[in-house]
């Protein structure tokens, strides 16, 4: 009768376990099914660099030719022996709302606009909460700017790999010429100073608000991995967008990309909708930073 009441004690754990899974299966069905929110939306109407106006073009001309091996070494020293200010996400959200993109053809919003249009849309699609937060939070890292960048282009912008040949599916690829990198023996090679595969963890992605921001919530938050990868990668068009770089990614990183496509028509074709109402939504979003962020960050 024991082993009789045993067995039936273990069926029920395993049926428990298997709902328990199931669930955790519909959760993650859920975060990477098709947005909805834009299907009616003119994608061709985005990312139209070819009619950009001078400012964009400017902007990217100057990055490429700074973006150098030199000058990301260099800066991340700066970053990991600096804190540049100690506040809560909500006050930083506050703070970069004075800042307008120079990289960015699509819009001319204030940041804040920008953040709460990418999570109230990826909100009205039912994804989960921390999704939500992934693209209240995504832009945060374009405080550098007031961080004493030296200027727009180590900050916004499409991000692309130093240390190896520059690729052609960046955007303007031609503005490259003029970055000493261009020419130098191993910088200018397919792999340069990496291996075959060896995962972009191990490369040099260009400096600015993705690669920042990640590196201050990896630990100062407690966002899934997937929402860390939304926020490293939502700039890296040449990779998620173009397929550029497959001789350097790895098994791990084509889970990043599903992250970082489930997230990238939230950031992208939100920004046609209209302004939404701060004071509303803002105690549904002070709740939500509650849950995954500490009182205070260090920047």
């Amino acid at each position: 009768m024991r082993l009789s009441n045993d067995a039936h004690a273990f069926e029920a754990v395993s049926d428990a376990v298997d709902e328990v899974n199931k669930l955790k299966g519909q959760v993650a069905a859920q975060w990477n099914e098709a947005s909805q929110f834009d299907a009616e939306k003119d994608k061709n109407s985005f990312r139209k660099y070819e009619e950009a106006c001078d400012r964009v073009k400017n902007f990217y001309r100057e990055q490429h030719e700074k973006q150098t091996v030199e000058f990301n070494v260099r800066v991340r020293a700066e970053f990991k022996r600096t804190v540049h200010a100690r506040m809560g996400i909500w006050e930083a959200i506050e703070k970069l709302n004075t800042l307008v993109d120079d990289s960015d053809p699509d819009t001319s919003l204030s940041q804040i606009e920008h953040l709460l249009q990418t999570a109230e849309a990826i909100r009205r699609d039912g994804k989960p909460d921390w999704m939500q937060v992934a693209g209240l939070v995504h832009d945060l890292g374009k405080l550098l700017y007031f961080f004493g960048s030296e200027g727009q282009w180590d900050v916004v912008g499409d991000t692309f790999v130093v240390g190896c040949k520059f690729s052609d599916k960046i955007i303007y690829p031609e503005t490259f010429a003029n970055n000493p990198d261009s020419k130098d023996p191993v910088y200018s090679t397919e792999y340069g100073v990496y291996s075959p595969h060896c995962g972009l963890e191990n490369v040099m992605l260009s400096w600015g608000h993705d690669e920042y921001l990640y590196h201050v919530l990896k630990k100062q938050s407690s966002l899934p991995i997937d929402a860390l990868y939304m926020i490293r990668y939502h700039s890296f068009y040449p990779w998620h967008r173009e397929g550029a770089y497959s001789h350097l990614t790895n098994a791990e990183d084509q889970r990043a990309l599903q992250a970082v496509r489930a997230f990238n028509p939230y950031d992208l074709y939100s920004k046609s909708d209209e302004p939404v109402n701060v004071e509303k939504v803002k105690p549904y979003y002070q709740r939500l930073i509650a849950k995954y962020f500490p009182d205070v960050i260090e920047w």
